[in-house]
């Protein structure tokens, strides 16, 4: 037996209502890639200084990223990272993680010390999963001499915030199961699921 008129009636207006769904999150999507910078929004956030912790943060587009930054962004991705890829299926080729980094999408928050000189990023962007809109962390990196001070949480906290003042549904990311010390991270520090 096939469908009712009351099924497919029903199937359409489920249909519809999703496809609502998706377009008011790509409006969202481009509202907030549209913003000169997300963090203006979060004044208390531009600075952090705890302990012996002093930075301050920024966000930048990647096509605003100058070329020194870009090399850094690279080489710290490169040096914490590489051997995590070469171990997985993905593999790792520098010219799809270049590409990937500074892609048009691409949002960085950047974490620099007294001197300026940055000593952590996240690369983010705003994006569709499905049909929910979405702050995707695609890298958070720092360098060794700043971890297990608090950085890194905070700057996914500050993601966190992002996303809520941009009316995105969640946050996402991806993590390597053979990274333990990031699944150990994410999760209960995090408690990400």
């Amino acid at each position: 037996m096939g469908r009712t008129k009351a099924d497919k009636k029903a199937l359409r207006a489920e249909r519809k209502e999703e496809q609502k769904r998706m377009n008011a999150g790509w409006v969202n999507v481009r509202k907030a890639n549209e913003q000169e910078n997300p963090l203006s929004v979060l004044p208390s956030f531009q600075k952090y200084n705890k302990g012996s912790l002093n930075v301050t943060f920024q966000t930048v587009k990647a096509a605003d990223l100058d070329a020194e930054t870009k090399d850094w962004i690279f080489k710290l991705l490169e040096s914490n990272m590489k051997s995590l890829y070469e171990e997985s299926d993905w593999g790792w080729c520098d010219k799809n993680k270049t590409k990937e980094l500074f892609e048009d999408s691409a949002w960085y928050l950047i974490a620099r010390n007294v001197d300026g000189k940055p000593v952590a990023y996240s690369h983010f962007r705003f994006d569709m999963d499905f049909d929910d809109d979405v702050v995707y962390c695609y890298e958070i990196q720092l360098e060794s001499a700043y971890r297990r001070k608090g950085l890194g949480k905070l700057m996914m906290k500050m993601l966190e915030l992002i996303m809520l003042k941009a009316d995105m549904v969640k946050i996402m990311l991806t993590c390597f199961k053979h990274n333990e010390a990031a699944s150990k991270f994410f999760k209960t520090c995090l408690r990400y699921e």
